[in-house]
């Protein structure tokens, strides 16, 4: 990696390669020298996998207020306001931006009246049909494409098969990153885009990339951490090895969730069925497959017909063909998984964190947005909207904002390892957390989780696999100590001994790592 010549502009290292690194990359590519690194090939990332599309306001029977109100009410008295009317605000100059930047979304000829004939999809707890998607079910594939192929022709250095193994601090300030090669790059500001954390369970809609790189980046440089008990469940991945997502979108189209027996069970849940929101309709599924032991519910499409399926949704489609499985025909069997951390690197609107030098946007940082509950489909207009809002952080200075009265002071947490501990894997891990920290957590599995995780230890880093496990360890134990503190139950968080919502509290927990952590 090498200084662009006579470049002297503030050096701007952006770790991440999805739509929240891709934007923010090219948002500052005019006002600071860039470099992106990723740790695999840009085309692995959640950004790539996901399906349904992106929401954003671009028709004349929706509004910014709705968008908000979907939003809010989604987070289950979680979302900070703020946050919430940042991301919906920005929705349509976001949209536009893509747009701009080669993104084919879908059109319908003769649909809605509506940005240049774009087609809407439904999805559910939204009150409009305002998802906009790609390649039918393919929204995250035609991003990176057409982000990339941007960043092909701008001054941005891009590295991949760069694993950063630690942020360097000076003073209080992130000052640069620390390779996995053991090389080191100074920067007057780190961005991190690291995505999620879906490989600490065993069963999850993320790629194998998704090992919680950010967070223990941060936790071990000091930063602030907030909501890291709110896990967001996908309702519905096929019940087949690979956990394959199979989107929001088909029940907004019109598919239904049905028990063993063919009953549509989701009707005895919620009023809106397989259309409320995620954690309902992942806790209705789970509990439903507890009264049948052995047996997974099932995803009934075969209302929409073939060529629909076919056509709305051809990567679903095919991965079901993959599998055997002829979903127009027969429904299919679904369960849980791992999908979405609402909780993540404290940050303001901006991506500022608690660091000095340090901003975080994306699946990564945590302004408080997504609450107990991501509503579907936020997750790339987050992105987008938060990636350009730290580029002008960065460019322009703005005066900090002061968080939300909600947001509560950190809880020094200690995540080490104890003297006698000893090695595990990542299967190890994964299982636990699944089975401690999963749908449903009670306190002694909690803490029992928290012992041994606190007993356990990864092998040396060494390369990008040990690194990895180090990362998922420290951040699973950050996980389990955030739920243990929350003693009830909200949105994605649910806790058997607990399974009442508590008003008092409706607040942000934040933690950070105790100096012998770090």
């Amino acid at each position: 990696m090498s200084a662009v010549g006579a470049d002297r502009r503030p050096h701007l290292v952006v770790v991440g390669g999805g739509i929240a690194g891709l934007t923010a990359a090219l948002e500052a590519a005019g006002s600071h020298r860039v470099t992106l690194l990723a740790k695999a090939e840009l085309s692995q990332s959640n950004t790539r996998w996901a399906q349904g599309g992106i929401a954003a306001v671009s028709t004349p029977d929706d509004s910014v207020e709705a968008h908000v109100r979907d939003t809010l009410t989604a987070a289950a008295g979680l979302g900070d306001p703020r946050a919430t009317r940042v991301l919906c605000e920005g929705g349509p100059s976001a949209l536009a931006a893509l747009l701009a930047r080669g993104v084919d979304f879908d059109r319908r000829p003769g649909g809605p009246d509506g940005v240049a004939g774009l087609a809407h999809g439904l999805e559910a707890a939204h009150s409009a049909a305002r998802i906009l998607h790609a390649g039918g079910d393919a929204t995250g594939a035609h991003v990176v494409r057409a982000l990339t192929a941007r960043l092909a022709g701008s001054p941005v250095e891009v590295v991949t098969g760069a694993g950063v193994r630690d942020l360097l601090v000076e003073d209080g300030r992130v000052v640069g990153v620390r390779l996995l090669d053991g090389g080191q790059l100074a920067a007057d500001a780190v961005l991190l885009a690291t995505g999620g954390a879906g490989q600490l369970y065993p069963f999850t809609t993320n790629p194998a990339v998704a090992t919680a790189d950010g967070v223990a980046l941060a936790l071990r440089a000091g930063a602030v951490v907030a909501d890291l008990e709110m896990y967001q469940f996908h309702p519905t991945a096929l019940a087949t090895p690979g956990s394959f997502l199979v989107s929001e979108a088909v029940r907004g189209e019109g598919a239904v969730l049905r028990d063993a027996h063919g009953r549509r069970f989701m009707l005895d849940v919620h009023p809106d069925a397989e259309l409320a929101p995620r954690d309902v309709v992942a806790r209705g599924i789970a509990e439903q497959m507890a009264r049948q032991p052995g047996r997974p519910v099932v995803l009934d499409a075969t209302a929409l017909g073939e060529d629909f399926l076919a056509t709305r949704f051809p990567t679903i489609d095919a991965a079901c063909r993959r599998q055997g499985l002829d979903w127009s025909r027969e429904p299919v069997p679904v369960t849980p998984a791992a999908h979405y951390a609402m909780g993540g690197v404290r940050t303001d609107t901006w991506g500022r964190t608690s660091l000095p030098g340090l901003l975080a946007v994306g699946e990564v940082a945590c302004t408080g947005l997504h609450g107990a509950n991501r509503l579907a489909s936020n997750s790339l207009l987050e992105g987008a909207v938060f990636a350009t809002r730290a580029a002008a952080a960065l460019r322009e200075h703005p005066a900090p904002e002061p968080f939300d009265a909600s947001w509560s002071e950190p809880e020094p947490v200690p995540l080490g390892e104890r003297a006698d501990a000893v090695p595990t894997t990542r299967a190890e891990l994964q299982q636990l957390m699944w089975s401690s920290c999963g749908l449903h957590r009670h306190a002694d599995g909690l803490r029992a989780a928290a012992d041994t995780l606190a007993g356990w230890r990864t092998p040396e880093v060494t390369d990008a696999k040990s690194a990895e496990d180090a990362n998922l360890l420290l951040v699973a134990r950050a996980v389990v100590a955030a739920a243990l503190a929350r003693t009830e139950s909200r949105g994605s968080h649910h806790r058997t001994d607990h399974p009442a919502t508590d008003p008092a509290q409706a607040r942000h927990r934040s933690l950070v790592a105790t100096e012998e952590t770090r």
